[in-house]
């Protein structure tokens, strides 16, 4: 037993001082990279003393293992840390120094690196080294630097360090990012400053909006903005007279700012979302001008709004320094809604008046001229606005592009007037774009004059609608006034070929006794090209008839016409009818020939070899659709009463419609919806008219654009009708088109933040667990998981 004791003993001895060695050897490999020799070298020559002292007659296996496992998490926790390079042994201060300089001398890869580090450390840096970071990145405009500059915002915001944002600085990069094509981001930061309360000025927030409406999505988004700011404005909520509301109302909505945003709503066609901006404009105080004044007749025109337009006469009358291109573009709109409603007469009405006035001016004119001599001064001038219009055009494009101002710069402007003119360049630049749309007016002098474009309108509107009598009446009174609108043939004539090429010989055969009745001379060549088209057609009763209007006209038939007649004569085995007619031709000794002018001029038309108005006109019948104008006045009273939330009425207008076989369109589903939006609560209502859209759309050419699906999706986020929602964010998505998901990520907070978060049920229904499927489903779309 002793000697056991003593090989137990001996043992212990032995192994101590060779187990310490080695951990001591450890521990200076470990110390080593923090070069702490002198702790390792006392921990070895400690462990050796205590394996000679008399303790080590103690349990020496449980006191190793205690030791070895300090040890052993000392070694781990340090090998870890030399994964980093020395993070621990950098002073935070330091980094930010390091961070600054980086930033001054445009090394914006360190200074990315060096915030990742003080990141791990301590988090952000301090207030001035976050908004140096957020205005170098925003100034150079590299996407992937101003990416990470939006990133540090929205991580900022989530961590509640809103005060590390300066007022400033997010303006600036909301700026940048509008001017990078980043519209998205550019909202949302403006939507984060509304939100802390720190209020960007009108000035400033205006110049954002029209770098963002030079894209679709960054227009949606600008209208959105406008009526989001507009709404904490409305019906006087906001008291002027407290100075603490000053920096608030420095933000209300001003002319510029609400032009920029139609403006962007009428280039991309978000017309109706364009309308509701307008009927906000009163309720916000702001004041209409000249230009628009303007903007509102395009509005009213593409949405039907007949009777708004028209009242916008009395302003226009009597607004000072209207330029022509205004006048054109207001009276361009107001023809264009009278077409659309089928109001011909009105139509006519106005074509007639410029024409008269266009003539008592080119009389004048000349009159004039003998007094004083003039030389083509006057269009030459013309011409050369209009190149110049456009080279600035394309000058503002390019400035916007390129030019940016620095930070500095935009500090010094603290009443922001560069970002002002700047917003007015933008506002400038879209309302030339506007001024290209226009094609039924144009002007000469001054004065105003109908185009060849309104022509073929209202040409094919009357033959469509079978009002031959007054389309006659209209083209001879237009003649009278010594304006033809083609110098080949006059438009009568063009008409009548345009009705034979297209097969309605009856129309045309129609136009020519109107022609006869009121006295006016037609050349033979109309005749001829009808009686063959009636011998094509084999129509005997056509040809008799048109036989003898062109006798009692004293129209001498050609000899290809003859040829024709007596071919058709032959095959309807009317032999004597065809001696007759070739005995007519013989004794009038007519020669091949006769035709030759006006054959080439239908075939130059058909090849497109000349763009006469035959040529145009055919084209715009054959592409063009026929238009259902009783869907604008039923949408016209829709509207009205879904704008006073008449429900009830505006389902009984909707419901007489379809019964007179009139099929609603887009523009009359979104009156419904937004109105029902508007009441509150109807959201089975909208689910109806969801489901009757969707059966329409399988059946006819009914499309949805993205304002009618927008409105649907508000009403079911609202309602809570998530299958729904995902059915139209599904439907919007694969037709690619934008959705503010800013707009619903907070309507679902506001209302359904607290919907499903608790554990699943044991038990449901399927309906049920479809239901809560869609919302999951929906609120992961969001990015709220």
């Amino acid at each position: 037993m002793l000697v056991m004791r003593r090989l137990k003993h001996t043992s212990n001895v032995l192994v101590l001082p060779c187990l310490c060695s080695v951990l001591a050897n450890t521990v200076h490999n470990t110390n080593k990279v923090y070069r702490h020799h002198e702790q390792a070298s006392y921990c070895h020559r400690h462990f050796n003393e205590f394996a000679r002292s008399p303790f080590t007659n103690l349990n020496m296996p449980a006191i190793v293992s205690v030791i070895l496992d300090g040890l052993s998490q000392q070694a781990n926790s340090l090998s870890t840390l030399t994964g980093t390079v020395l993070v621990q042994a950098q002073d935070p201060a330091k980094l930010s120094l390091e961070m600054e300089n980086a930033i001054d001398e445009c090394r914006y890869n360190d200074a990315l690196k060096l915030l990742e580090q003080h990141m791990q450390m301590e988090g952000f840096p301090r207030k001035s080294v976050v908004n140096k970071l957020l205005t170098s990145f925003a100034e150079s405009l590299d996407v992937r630097l101003l990416d990470r500059a939006f990133g540090l915002v929205e991580q900022a915001i989530e961590e509640s360090k809103h005060n590390l944002l300066g007022k400033e600085p997010l303006i600036y990069l909301s700026l940048c990012l509008a001017k990078s094509g980043l519209p998205v981001p550019a909202s949302t930061v403006l939507r984060k400053l509304i939100e802390m309360e720190e209020y960007p000025p009108v000035a400033a927030w205006s110049a954002i909006l029209g770098n963002m409406s030079s894209t679709g999505p960054g227009a949606y988004l600008a209208s959105e903005l406008i009526l989001e700011i507009g709404y904490l404005f409305q019906d006087g909520r906001v008291d002027p007279r407290k100075k603490s509301n000053a920096p608030l109302i420095a933000m209300r909505p001003n002319t510029i700012a609400v032009n920029i945003a139609l403006a962007g709503c009428l280039l991309f066609g978000t017309t109706r979302k364009a309308e509701m901006l307008l009927d906000m404009m009163p309720r916000i105080g702001v004041k209409v001008n000249t230009s628009l004044l303007i903007t509102m007749a395009y509005i009213y025109e593409s949405n039907g709004r007949r009777e708004e337009l028209m009242k916008l006469q009395r302003h226009i009358d009597e607004a000072p320094n209207l330029s022509d291109n205004q006048f054109r573009q207001y009276y361009n709109s107001v023809i264009m809604c009278h077409l659309k409603f089928g109001d011909l007469d009105s139509a006519s009405k106005m074509v007639l008046k410029m024409l008269g006035k266009a003539k008592e001016a080119r009389n004048s004119l000349a009159t004039a001229s003998l007094v004083f001599p003039m030389d083509n001064m006057s269009s030459t001038v013309l011409v050369s606005e209009e190149s110049l219009n456009h080279r600035k055009l394309d000058d503002v494009q390019n400035d916007r592009s390129n030019h940016m101002i620095s930070f500095e710069e935009f500090l010094m402007d603290r009443k922001f007037l560069k970002l002002e003119t700047e917003a007015k360049e933008l506002l400038d630049t879209f309302l030339e774009r506007l001024q290209v749309q226009v094609e039924l007016v144009t002007t000469e002098h001054g004065i105003l004059l109908p185009t060849e474009k309104i022509y073929i309108n209202l040409i094919k509107s009357f033959l469509e609608a079978g009002k031959i009598k007054e389309l006659t009446a209209l083209l001879i009174k237009v003649e009278r006034e010594d304006s033809p609108t083609s110098n080949d043939e006059s438009a009568l004539v063009q008409v009548i070929n345009s009705c034979i090429s297209l097969g309605w010989l009856d129309q045309a055969h129609d136009i020519l006794d109107e022609m006869r009745l009121a006295g006016v001379r037609t050349c033979s060549a109309v005749y001829i090209s009808l009686l063959k088209a009636y011998c094509t057609a084999n129509q005997p009763g056509g040809i008799a008839s048109l036989l003898r209007d062109a006798r009692r006209a004293g129209v001498q038939l050609d000899s290809s016409c003859y040829e024709t007649l007596i071919e058709s004569r032959v095959l309807q085995q009317d032999t004597r009818g065809a001696l007759q007619l070739f005995k007519e031709m013989k004794d009038a000794q007519l020669l091949r020939g006769g035709h030759l002018e006006f054959e080439k001029l239908v075939k130059g038309c058909a090849e497109g070899g000349e763009s006469g108005l035959m040529s145009k006109l055919l084209c715009e019948i054959k592409e063009g659709q026929t238009l259902d104008c009783g869907v604008h006045d039923w949408n016209n009273v829709i509207h009205f009463f879904s704008k006073k939330r008449l429900m009830q009425d505006a389902e009984k207008a909707l419901k007489k419609m379809r019964s007179l076989g009139h099929v609603p369109n887009a523009q009359t589903f979104h009156s419904m919806v937004t109105g029902y939006a508007a009441v509150g609560g109807k959201y089975v209502e909208v689910t109806e008219l969801w489901g009757e859209m969707k059966s329409l759309a399988s059946v006819t050419a009914m499309k949805f654009d993205q304002e009618l699906l927008d409105s649907l999706l508000y009403s079911f986020v609202r309602g809570g009708y998530f299958v729904r929602a995902n059915e139209v964010v599904d439907m919007m998505e694969k037709e690619k088109m934008f959705i503010d998901k800013y707009k619903y990520r907070m309507l679902f907070l506001k209302y359904h933040r607290t919907l499903y978060k608790g554990k699943t049920p044991s038990f449901q229904t399927e309906a049920q667990f479809k239901r809560r499927e869609a919302a999951l489903n929906f609120k992961k779309w969001l990015g709220l998981n």
